[in-house]
């Protein structure tokens, strides 16, 4: 008989997963974990993608610093995942628009190192995970690039336009956000 908490478990290829005693089963991947045991390729295939675009600033900057500043992103994304914490991201992601804004470099140079990295990392989770655990992986790792790309755009417009830009709700702009269990207003 299975003890009724929850325990980690190991898993083929060095991950672990949480067993659910009242399932049998092991029911979550360890996502941080399955990064964290790829960064070195993870960040190669990032700084191939980066340093084929021919980004200017970047291949001004040299290899070694573009790794090392993927190095960081990776590192401070896999923390996100692992302490489900934002926080780290939002400072990084400030602090990086008001740094590269002041070299000048332009918004689209920045997000592709973000959207390199997050593709490599993205191949990374979908290799590794089963069927049952994608969504809940990619979720996070789209939560936590989702929010730092978030964060990292509205300071870029912010330094640009010289005022404070918050959030943007483009609900609006879409049909079908609204929940189907929502009442319908009646005028």
């Amino acid at each position: 008989m299975w003890p009724r908490e929850q325990r980690l478990v190991a898993r083929p290829g060095g991950w672990r997963a949480t067993m659910d005693p009242m399932k049998g089963r092991c029911v979550r991947m360890d996502c941080a974990a399955v990064l964290r045991k790829s960064r070195s390729s993870i960040v190669d295939e990032s700084y191939t993608v980066v340093d084929r675009a021919h980004i200017h600033h970047y291949q001004a900057a040299g290899e070694a610093l573009t790794r090392e500043r993927l190095e960081s992103l990776f590192d401070l994304v896999v923390t996100a995942i692992d302490d489900r914490d934002l926080a780290g991201v939002s400072t990084y992601a400030e602090t990086v628009a008001e740094e590269r804004f002041g070299q000048g470099f332009d918004i689209s140079e920045v997000q592709a190192a973000f959207n390199a990295l997050e593709e490599s990392m993205w191949r990374q989770i979908v290799a590794s995970a089963a069927p049952d655990e994608l969504a809940e992986a990619t979720g996070l790792l789209n939560t936590v690039l989702g929010f730092g790309k978030d964060v990292l755009a509205r300071t870029y417009v912010s330094l640009a336009s010289e005022h404070h830009v918050s959030s943007l709700d483009l609900t609006a702009m879409f049909a079908g956000t609204q929940s189907s269990l929502e009442p319908e207003q009646v005028e």
